[in-house]
């Protein structure tokens, strides 16, 4: 996603907003793992993740949580990569022969594109892109959401007393911890749906976000038969099987493995390795796949 304030070096810290809690970490001097990390939970209905509707609530309460979880850190600098829901922004992977070498021009191509495929007005959405040249042409990662969803999310921060000089959707921030040389499959769930990343030959090629929502919780034989089709899909598309799955947010490789090799006998595996974590302060995060965005952001 586009930034909105440059700074001279990576960030350090990178907060990440679930729809009821917050998780934070600070990246180690040497910048091979996560040095501290924190989580706030956030009162109920705070945050409503939805690509065409108000996402924050009660925007006093989120950016109290953020500021709690930011200043336990103990970070010198107020920089922060921002990390928020998938359910937020819509991820298109498209392909072109070309694009414009401007990027006001070819920001405009796509929003020409898009204009019939999106739920909401692109006139009022913001939109960052990625074009990378292939063999088989230009694949180009478009990242797309209403600029008042965005400025939300960043008020948020801004009210904490943070710049949120980078703001990235969290299955694209978790990707940064990812080996993409290999054909490898990203599971991110969060409480009311799971978003699929395939990636291969260090391309991104397939996004999807499913719809899980369940009064029983994680149900990982639902989500694995609803995962099947784009394994399936790959596999036809590419000439390739998915060779290692990996798995974050509030489920992990734990939860899946069983359900999963119905369908594919890939080994499964927690998305953050623990080599990258260190020093929890408290008001714990769970499991480490709640801190695969901010490892991600960070990481990467």
């Amino acid at each position: 996603m586009p930034q909105r304030a440059k700074t001279q070096t990576h960030p350090a810290l990178a907060c990440e907003i679930f729809s009821d809690r917050v998780v934070s970490a600070r990246l180690a001097d040497t910048r091979q793992h996560l040095e501290l990390h924190t989580s706030r939970q956030l009162p109920a209905g705070t945050v409503k993740p939805s690509l065409t509707t108000q996402n924050v609530l009660d925007p006093p309460a989120l950016s109290e949580r953020i500021a709690e979880a930011l200043s336990a850190l103990s970070a010198r600098s107020r920089d922060v990569i921002g990390v928020i829901p998938d359910a937020a922004v819509r991820v298109v992977l498209l392909d072109f022969e070309q694009l414009p070498e401007s990027q006001e021009e070819a920001t405009g191509v796509l929003r020409f594109r898009l204009k019939k495929s999106l739920p909401f007005d692109v006139e009022k959405a913001v939109i960052s892109y990625h074009a990378h040249r292939s063999a088989s042409g230009l694949k180009v990662v478009a990242v797309v959401v209403l600029a008042s969803v965005r400025e939300e999310y960043e008020m948020a921060f801004v009210q904490a007393g943070y710049g949120p000089g980078v703001v990235l959707p969290s299955t694209l921030a978790a990707l940064g911890v990812v080996d993409a040389s290999s054909p490898t499959m990203v599971i991110k769930v969060s409480d009311s749906s799971a978003t699929v990343a395939i990636v291969d030959a260090n391309e991104l090629r397939l996004l999807r976000t499913l719809e899980v929502a369940s009064r029983n919780g994680l149900e990982p034989a639902r989500l694995a038969d609803e995962i099947y089709p784009s394994l399936v899909f790959f596999e036809d598309q590419f000439g390739a099987s998915v060779q290692r799955v990996l798995v974050g947010g509030t489920a992990s490789a734990r939860d899946l493995a069983s359900a999963l090799a119905v369908h594919s006998s890939a080994p499964v595996e927690d998305l953050v390795a623990e080599s990258y974590l260190s020093g929890n302060l408290g008001s714990a995060s769970g499991s480490s796949g709640l801190l695969a965005g901010v490892a991600g952001a960070l990481l990467a």
